[in-house]
């Protein structure tokens, strides 16, 4: 499998989940190296105006967080050699106010989406005896605390421990498991988690080089993992914190 500019080869093609943010703009890089990409978001709007401004790449929509739709809308799907698992939501709750309805949307869609497309591309790769790249999409709370995301954190926490599974149980098939876990991003859902402005200016000042996370910083973090300049590289977590974690 290669993955290079300007060019895909047979049979590579990148499953990404974009709705905002890091999945479009992951989309937009892929779409730039000549790479065919299906996107999948649960927004159809979101896949028009994608499909705009990457013309030739195919979408799917479909809510992720529903088990059946999704095996139905991409039980079939392929082949694809390249999956980004990126679909997230995020609402904030302090941890006595968790309803069962916030804690079971989120897993779904956070944690057992990742389950579930993974399988079927999985299976896709060892079917056709090809090696692939998976890369989840995860967050820097997987390893620190914030107010009001216990449930969120909680979904991030498990990616990390489910990445390292997949990577262990897929290895044998030549298809490497990565995530990446970004500080905060300039997206919408981040903004949910700034709302306090003295909040904002605090947390941006723990970071040790004083600034969040470029988008071009974790979508460049999901190219080098999904391409063979990462040959040797699965179960591993890349940390595009500006430094976060070291402080």
């Amino acid at each position: 499998m290669r993955f290079r500019t300007g060019a895909s080869p047979p049979g590579t093609t990148p499953g990404v989940r974009p709705g905002l943010g890091i999945g479009r703009d992951t989309v937009k890089a892929l779409h730039a190296l000549g790479t065919g990409v299906i996107a999948v978001s649960r927004t159809n709007t979101d896949l028009v105006s994608l499909s705009k401004q990457c013309p030739g790449i195919e979408t799917v929509c479909v809510d992720l967080g529903d088990w059946e739709a999704t095996e139905q809308a991409l039980g079939n799907v392929g082949p694809v050699d390249l999956l980004v698992n990126n679909a997230a939501m995020l609402l904030k709750q302090p941890f006595l106010e968790v309803t069962k309805d916030v804690f079971d949307r989120t897993f779904s869609v956070n944690l057992r989406s990742v389950v579930q497309v993974s399988q079927i591309v999985a299976r896709g790769m060892i079917q056709r005896g090809v090696p692939g790249s998976i890369v989840n999409v995860s967050s820097m709370v997987a390893h620190v605390t914030f107010p009001n995301l216990a449930v969120y954190s909680s979904t991030k926490g498990a990616m990390t421990t489910l990445t390292k599974v997949m990577a262990a149980e897929l290895g044998p098939y030549k298809i490497r498991v990565n995530s990446v876990n970004p500080t905060v991003v300039p997206t919408a859902m981040s903004q949910k988690v700034l709302t306090d402005p003295d909040f904002a200016r605090k947390l941006k000042e723990r970071h040790p080089l004083r600034k969040f996370a470029e988008m071009e910083d974790v979508v460049n973090s999901i190219l080098f993992l999904l391409s063979d300049r990462s040959a040797s590289t699965s179960g591993s977590g890349i940390l595009v914190d500006a430094g976060y974690l070291a402080s």
